[in-house]
This record gives structure tokens, C-alpha cells and sequence, in this order.
């Protein structure tokens, strides 16, 4: 694509961070109604090159131009004021505002001073009905909304301004079956008005079928352009990751054994409704089910984060002697900590890790006893277990000291599922484990759970992302409106059967 006819270019961005050089001479060109996929595995540095064109982060080097004319961002503002509205993967909200104060803010009117909240709201009521999403209302606070509705009231902000470039940056990762496609609609109606689109996401399927052309970063690099309609998933892995990927869902032989987890009629204030299950060591258990259909509130429920209005729910333990033993407990996060489960939650950002502390912070602190005596902590073993964990999961960073912040949101997950490993639980409860990580990364994560299970241990899955349910479960079950339907093995389900049940709930109850 020439640069004349170009939307938006950028070329030869170069970007270091002391030592590590983020960018390495990047170019990108998109044409007005253009879906451009950007694609690369986590570290690749989409996001760096994107904040780049947001006026987050100056550039070393390179130009970027906007319609033909010369595009320097001096900062957020100004970028967005030339018509660059992004969409981050890390929700970019202040979650003690409104919805309607999240989406004027930085664009408010004002008259003497005053900021008049009135001159925008048929713009914000109009960037809402594009949703097509009721529930969420102008005056609700964000911080009380749950994830996939702030993903789209992020998505309603971009919608406010009268874009010329919008960045998608894993737009879907929270979002409904429903949601997704009624996005979809509203980026053609984009393109269809001229809009250009930057889309970044590691659901490869959706990239194919949303985007007109793609680049591939690896390594800082562009490595691979051209049109989607040309290109394969096995063309698009391989530029990624620069190898050929033989398995996504590797197998690791295991055996059943006995009941690890026993839920049973569980309730919650609100979700989950009479939700039973039983979960074996040495198994992968998916649920499936709608955004809102009660699985993170049964994880949640579970491992004592909500409270438990009724039900039971008992944990098979080993002792030191080999044998094992039932108890049942009323749930809390230390009472599961030290029962042997532990959680990874959905929402990483405000509650799975600390974002202002370190990589070895976060892995560590939940089990710190073996690290030190006395009641102190040795750095010197602190550094060798979270470098441990760093190689395991193929964590990029530049060491155990680097705050998670620093990180891009796959190796956040990543530093998240660290944690869980390093103390080591007998039930893991995973919520979206692999949300925001890069195809390669997630082949990682899947045989890494197959062998957590093949050593004994009891996995429960909440995916959003059907095609890992069916790759990674030995048994899946389908939640609606609170309850747990049908239970069944992994190889009996469809696609189409799970989303069929998930949505009308017509299935035989099992556990």
C-alpha cells in the first residue's frame, strides 16, 4: 500500500527500554475503512507500538503520518484530539465514576469554568444504544459492573469521539457469544463510514474473519504482512511464534481418580443458584455458559471470595501419611489457601496481582514460609524460586525485580498462574486462564495444566472460548442461570451443543 493512500503510517518505529529494545524499525500502513490485524505473541511489542501511536511513549526513531500529514503525539490528549481513540486490553476506566463520567471524560463542555453535563448526553445515550446493551446505564458506577460490561463501556468511549483511527486491543476477551457479534456489526458499520481499524486480538479465528489485511510483530520486528483473505492460522501461528506449532492442546495421559472437590446445592447472594459438581484429582473439569450465567460467581463462591447463602462444599485432602480425608468447610480465602485450593481470577487487574510490586512479589507472597526462617525471608531464595518459575512459563521480563506493570497482559496471566503453581494447591480453580496470551503461550499453558492434572492434581476451567473447553477438558459442564445442567465427557460435546444449552438450559442435570 503506498503511503499516499494511507490512513495511517507508521515506519521505522524504534523503541528501547534501557537494555531491551521493544521496538526495532516497525512499519505499518492502514487505509481508511480498513481492518488491520495486528498480530504476535505477548512481548512482541503490538502494545508498545500502539501506545507509541497514542502518545503514551515517545519513539526513538521513525515518523508516523495521519491522512498524508506528519503525526508527532506529545501525550494522550493530543492524539486523541487528532483522532486516535484506543481501547485497551487493561481497561483504561476510573471505576469510582460513572459510565457517563468515564465516557466525557477529557472531552467534557464546559462554559465559565463550569463543565456542562448536559451538552453530552444524547452522544453518550447514543454511543450506549450501539451496544445494545440496556443493563448498563448511564449512572451506573463502573467499578461495580462486571468485566465484559466495562469491555464494552470501554468500547462506547472509543465510539464517543469522532475517530479517524480506533485500536482494538483484545476487544473481545471478556465478551458474550451475543456481545462479540453485535461488535462485529458495529466495526463494519465503522468501516463502512470510513473508519479505520487497528484489531489486536489472539483469538485468530476472529482476526480472519473481522480483518481485511494483517502484520505480524516478533521480536520488536514486523516479520510478515499481507491480506487475511490469503492467509491460514497455521501461516499466522508459524509467523509468530517463528516455528511451526504441531499441537495446540498437547494430551498428557492422566487417570481419574477420586473426588478432590464435592459441591453440592451451592448458593450464593445472588449466583450461583442450587450449583452442584464433583471434581476428581487428576482431571480437567470445563464449565461452559454465558456471560452472566453464574460460573465466575461459583468459583468465587467456592473459594470463599462471596459468601455462601446455602449449600455444602468439601475438600478431599491427603495427609502426611498418605491417606484421605473429607472436610467440610464453610469457604474463605485463607480457610481454601489452607486446605490446598486456590484461585485465578478473571479480573487480574484488580484482583489478581499487585500491579506496583514486583514479578517475585506477586508469585511469592501467598507462600513465603519455605523461603526464609525465623519468620524472614531470604532474597537470595526469593530470587532463585521466582526466577524458577520466570523459565518454567517463559515469562518476558527483565528478572524477578520488574513491577507487573511493566509487564504486557499476557505475562501478567502468566505471572498470576506462577503464584498459584509456587504454593503449590491440590484444586485449582482457573477463571479465563489463558485470557490475553498469544497462541504459543497458551500450547504452553495447556500442557502445563494437563501434567498439573496427570500429577494428581483436581483442575476446574471457566472458558469463555469454546474450542479450549473441548481441547483441554476431560469433562465439560454447562452453566444457566445459576445451575449446572448437564455434565458430560469432553469428546461427547459440539461447539453448537454447548452454546445450544448455554442459552436455553435444556439439558439432563448431572454432576
Amino acid at each position: 500500500m503506498s503511503g499516499a493512500a494511507a490512513r495511517l503510517s507508521m515506519s521505522g518505529i524504534r523503541k528501547r527500554f534501557g537494555a531491551t529494545t521493544a521496538l526495532d524499525g516497525v512499519s505499518l500502513s492502514v487505509a481508511p475503512g480498513e481492518v488491520h490485524a495486528l498480530l504476535g505473541e505477548n512481548g512482541a511489542g503490538k502494545s508498545t507500538l500502539m501506545k507509541v501511536l497514542a502518545g503514551a511513549i515517545r519513539p526513538d526513531e521513525g515518523s508516523i503520518a495521519l491522512d498524508g500529514a506528519a503525526f508527532e503525539p506529545r501525550d494522550p490528549l493530543s492524539a486523541r484530539r487528532a483522532g486516535i481513540a484506543m481501547i485497551y486490553q487493561e481497561l483504561n476506566l476510573a471505576p469510582h465514576l460513572t459510565v457517563e463520567q468515564n465516557l466525557t471524560l477529557g472531552i467534557e463542555a464546559r462554559r465559565a469554568g463550569w463543565i456542562r453535563s448536559a451538552a453530552h448526553r444524547d452522544r453518550v445515550i447514543r454511543a450506549l444504544a450501539q451496544l445494545d446493551r440496556p443493563d448498563i446505564r448511564p449512572a451506573a458506577v463502573v467499578g461495580n459492573l462486571p468485566p465484559a460490561a466495562r469491555q464494552l463501556v470501554e468500547i462506547a468511549r472509543a465510539l464517543m469521539t469522532e475517530a479517524r483511527v480506533i485500536v482494538m486491543d483484545e476487544p473481545t476477551s471478556s465478551l458474550s457469544l451475543a456481545d462479540i457479534e453485535h461488535l462485529f456489526n458495529i466495526i463494519h458499520n465503522l468501516r463502512a463510514a470510513g473508519v479505520s481499524v487497528v484489531y489486536i486480538s489472539h483469538f485468530l479465528e476472529e482476526t480472519q474473519r473481522i480483518a481485511n489485511r494483517y502484520t505480524v510483530l516478533r521480536d520488536g520486528r514486523s516479520v510478515q504482512a499481507g491480506s487475511m483473505s490469503g492467509a491460514s492460522i497455521a501461516s499466522l501461528v508459524e509467523a509468530m511464534i517463528g516455528r511451526r506449532l504441531d499441537e495446540l492442546f498437547p494430551r498428557v495421559p492422566r487417570r481419574r481418580g477420586e473426588i478432590a472437590l464435592h459441591v453440592d446445592e451451592v448458593a450464593g447472594q445472588r449466583l450461583p443458584k442450587r450449583a452442584s459438581l464433583a471434581l476428581h484429582r487428576g482431571e480437567v473439569l470445563g464449565i461452559a455458559g454465558l456471560v452472566g450465567a453464574g460460573r465466575t460467581e461459583l468459583l468465587r463462591a467456592v473459594f470463599g471470595l462471596d459468601a455462601v447463602r446455602e449449600g455444602k462444599i468439601r475438600i478431599t485432602a491427603i495427609s502426611g501419611g498418605g491417606n484421605s480425608f473429607a472436610a467440610e468447610f464453610r469457604p474463605s480465602p485463607v480457610r481454601s489457601l489452607v486446605r490446598g485450593m486456590g484461585l485465578l481470577s478473571e479480573d487480574r487487574a484488580r484482583e489478581g496481582l499487585a500491579a506496583s510490586r514486583t514479578i517475585a512479589d506477586n508469585m511469592l507472597l501467598s507462600k513465603l514460609a519455605p523461603l526464609g526462617r525465623w519468620g524472614l525471608v531470604s532474597p537470595a531464595a526469593a530470587r532463585r524460586e521466582s526466577q524458577k518459575w520466570i523459565e518454567r512459563l517463559t515469562i518476558r521480563c527483565r528478572g524477578g525485580d520488574q513491577t507487573v506493570r511493566d509487564l504486557s497482559g499476557g505475562n501478567q496471566q502468566k505471572v498470576a498462574i506462577a503464584r498459584l503453581l509456587h504454593h503449590d494447591v491440590d484444586v485449582l480453580l482457573l477463571d479465563e486462564p489463558t485470557r490475553g496470551i498469544d497462541v504459543g503461550s497458551k500450547a504452553q499453558i495447556y500442557r502445563l495444566i494437563g501434567e498439573l492434572a496427570a500429577r494428581g492434581k483436581a483442575v476446574l476451567v471457566v472458558s469463555s472460548y469454546m474450542p479450549e473447553l473441548l481441547g483441554l477438558c476431560d469433562r465439560i459442564a454447562v452453566m444457566h442461570r445459576g445451575m449446572i445442567v448437564e455434565t458430560r465427557a469432553a469428546e461427547t460435546w459440539t461447539e453448537h451443543e454447548l452454546i445450544a444449552i448455554a442459552a436455553s438450559g435444556k439439558g439432563a442435570a448431572g454432576a
